[in-house]
């Protein structure tokens, strides 16, 4: 078994050294995972990667070194954005956000460098590239928006055709919740949101998009784009009304006031779900929450 890093007295940075260069020196094994941006989704990614694969290491690069106690705590070899190290590895999953950076594809493309282009490497994306906003139905063969028409989705865009490009796939999520984060979270702090009550969206809990995630790195498919969602599509009034109806939060949302903005869509992913072999262990918001919708 892989011994997570020990902490002492030379500080983080000298473990996220120490880490950089037990990769250098060519003790990564055959299911050693890289997670560029181990957040949230990065953290349960390594937590059931390693469930999968017991006796790999799991190394994450980070902008900065603030939670690295946190991730050796955790087992994750941290490491600093910029420090190279000359070993690839198998196995390299990128979800750390556009707005971390300047230059996000490029950011995409050191990632990929750090792939030995044998086990598989992936991009959490969003499902905001797929060219529908008048709540109609989307899935895998949906085209995209074409570059040029919206700064946000150019980043995406950008970011997803170094990864296709380098033989790495693609996984397109919806919205990320948890208890304590997503949509419902930030509309519930707000308390009024000038945002359309009609609009479709599409939401993905935190611990399916990482099993997801693994799923996919273990199949080692190359080129390829897929979707995550939990196909139960909400409007933005519906999700806010489960939410009332649980009775788990405190805070009290009072509406929705706009009317003029664009709407979503309906996502679906049967053909990644039967493809990869996967469904997710929450089938909707309302069956986390535990109530009927």
């Amino acid at each position: 078994m892989a011994k997570p890093l020990q902490l002492n007295a030379s500080s983080t940075i000298a473990a996220a050294n120490e880490a950089v260069e037990a990769a250098s020196s060519g003790l990564v094994g055959e299911y050693d995972l890289l997670i560029v941006g181990p957040g949230v989704l990065g953290r349960l990614v390594a937590e059931k990667w390693r469930e999968e694969h017991p006796g790999c290491q799991v190394f994450g690069q980070t902008v900065s070194t603030d939670h690295h106690d946190e991730l050796i705590k955790m087992g994750i070899n941290p490491s600093l954005k910029g420090t190279t190290a000359t070993h690839r590895f198998p196995y390299v999953i990128f979800c750390a956000p556009p707005y971390q950076t300047s230059d996000y594809p490029g950011d995409v493309r050191v990632a990929a460098l750090n792939w030995n282009g044998e086990g598989s490497f992936l991009f959490t994306s969003s499902s905001a590239p797929y060219d529908c906003n008048d709540n109609g139905p989307c899935d895998e063969d949906t085209p995209a928006v074409p570059i040029g028409r919206s700064p946000r989705t150019d980043v995406l865009l950008k970011a997803e055709n170094v990864v296709l490009e380098f033989g790495g796939c693609v996984l397109r999520l919806a919205g990320l919740y948890k208890a304590d984060r997503g949509a419902h979270v930030y509309w519930l702090e707000k308390g009024t949101v000038e945002a359309r009550p009609d609009h479709i969206l599409n939401l993905i809990h935190y611990e399916d998009a990482a099993s997801l995630s693994v799923a996919i790195l273990k199949k080692n498919f190359h080129g390829r784009i897929f979707l995550g969602c939990d196909n139960h599509p909400l409007s933005r009034q519906e999700v806010m009304d489960l939410v009332a109806k649980s009775g788990k939060f405190s805070k009290k949302f009072e509406g929705f006031t706009g009317t003029s903005d664009p709407l979503g869509k309906r996502l679906n992913n049967l053909k990644t779900r039967e493809e990869i072999g996967w469904k997710p262990k929450y089938s909707s918001f309302s069956d986390f929450l535990g109530v009927s919708e």
